[in-house]
């Protein structure tokens, strides 16, 4: 997916440790799955502006897929970008990218959806209007 034509307004870095290495000498693409996790961690904490309580999670990751460009080494200096596409009434789209934040070159892009999920029912659920709020507020 190509992610230029997309402005990113929130950056995560992270910090590449050797337990991320995989025998070849880079990221193991399993391993950027998780940095894609912490970048849309952050985003939500930082869009609303709180810890994330696991106890009260109200979406789920229903669809991921990434296409890796560029393999990530140790002494990489990288970061995930954040965007949320659209909102539905039960969904969230967003994508992602993880940059080399030097050069600007794109290691790889991650497209997700996320779902409203009531915990107590086990079924999906109205994305609430504050969040769509919060989200057109911070993405315009």
């Amino acid at each position: 997916m190509d992610t230029h034509q997309y402005n990113f307004k929130h950056r995560f870095p992270i910090q590449v440790r050797m337990t991320d290495m995989d025998p070849i000498g880079h990221v193991n693409n399993g391993v950027q799955l998780s940095y894609y996790d912490l970048g849309r961690l952050d985003y939500l904490e930082k869009l609303q502006n709180k810890k994330i309580v696991w106890a009260d999670l109200d979406m789920v990751i229903v669809h991921i897929s990434c296409d890796y460009m560029h393999s990530i080494y140790l002494d990489d200096t990288i970061a995930v970008e954040t965007k949320v596409l659209s909102i539905g009434e039960k969904s969230v789209k967003m994508i992602q990218r993880i940059i080399q934040t030097q050069t600007g070159e794109i290691k790889s892009t991650c497209y997700s959806v996320m779902a409203g999920y009531d915990r107590e029912h086990n079924c999906s659920k109205p994305i609430s209007e504050v969040f769509k709020q919060v989200i057109a507020t911070f993405e315009n």
